[in-house]
């Protein structure tokens, strides 16, 4: 009887797990996804994302893709007179373009380009001294720190002199200003440009003064004085002075007509790819300009 019932019973085991495995079996193939189908299958697959095609395009529906029936269709409905007339004159009168960047932007140097300078005739002759004397007697850096912010008026009049003699200060002011003037035909051509809606910026080395400059000539109407030494701190030709210009406009070095009458500052405009041009007087420049696509429309100047 034992025996029988250890018989039965590993005959039911053994039918239990035969039945296990071919439920094992049915459900490896049958099973969603194919197991066996995906393993075989995945080597194939490839999860390179397609290139996305630019630009993206955002469309309006109603009235662009689909006709509206606001403007008619609702108020024929109400017995009401339709807007279509009244829609139609005031979304003709909106306008949302962006107004384009003339370009390029000109950058000026102001003294000896725009203005005339009176540090090499009239200073010499306010101390009494040529020129020569006065370049060797004079401190080797102080204006250099006075156009680069770094020391005010009063600090100048202190280091002017290696011998740290005194002067009278506000009338070598007097003088320099007396001496401020606009070179023959650069206001007409500067007032050119600007009626051209060109962007003009000073590019210049020069001290707190400046102001003195805009104060008698009002250069202000003509440019703006966006990069002066004395407010950031650096002085041409140092190419980060020209870089920090550029990344202050939002524009490539190639947008952008660097004019000044000192060969070594055009030299840098070039090189950092900035096109350059060397002043000589305003007919040429105006000429010089015209090459490069800026034509300014001024007889005989």
């Amino acid at each position: 009887m034992m025996m029988a019932m250890i018989g039965s019973n590993k005959a039911f085991l053994m039918s239990t797990a035969a039945a296990a495995t071919a439920m094992n079996t049915w459900e490896l193939f049958n099973s969603k996804p194919n197991v066996i189908e995906k393993k075989r299958n995945r080597a194939s697959v490839s999860y390179d994302a397609p290139k996305r095609k630019l630009p993206v395009l955002l469309f309006d529906v109603m009235d662009t893709i689909v006709r509206d029936p606001f403007y008619q269709d609702i108020p024929a409905f109400f017995g009401f007179e339709s807007l279509s007339s009244y829609s139609k004159r005031n979304r003709a009168s909106v306008s949302y373009d962006a107004p384009k960047r003339k370009l390029p932007v000109l950058l000026f140097d102001v003294m000896d380009t725009i203005v005339r300078d009176p540090f090499y005739q009239d200073i010499p002759a306010f101390f009494g001294m040529p020129m020569k004397e006065l370049l060797e007697c004079k401190h080797p850096t102080a204006w250099i720190e006075f156009e680069k912010g770094l020391i005010d008026e009063d600090e100048l009049a202190r280091k002017f002199f290696i011998d740290g003699r005194d002067f009278d200060l506000e009338g070598l002011k007097d003088c320099i200003r007396s001496g401020y003037s606009y070179l023959d035909g650069m206001k007409e051509l500067l007032q050119a440009l600007r009626d051209d809606n060109f962007e003009i910026h000073a590019f210049t080395n020069y001290p707190i003064w400046y102001k003195m400059i805009e104060d008698k000539l009002k250069l202000s109407a003509y440019l703006s004085w966006t990069f002066c030494s004395c407010i950031t701190g650096k002085r041409k030709p140092d190419p980060e002075f020209y870089l920090e210009v550029v990344e202050h406009l939002g524009v490539e070095p190639c947008d952008c007509v660097f004019i000044d009458d000192r060969p070594s500052n055009v030299k840098c405009a070039v090189e950092i790819g900035m096109r350059g041009l060397c002043f000589e007087n305003a007919d040429s420049l105006r000429k010089d300009l015209s090459h490069l696509g800026v034509n300014v429309s001024l007889p005989n100047i």
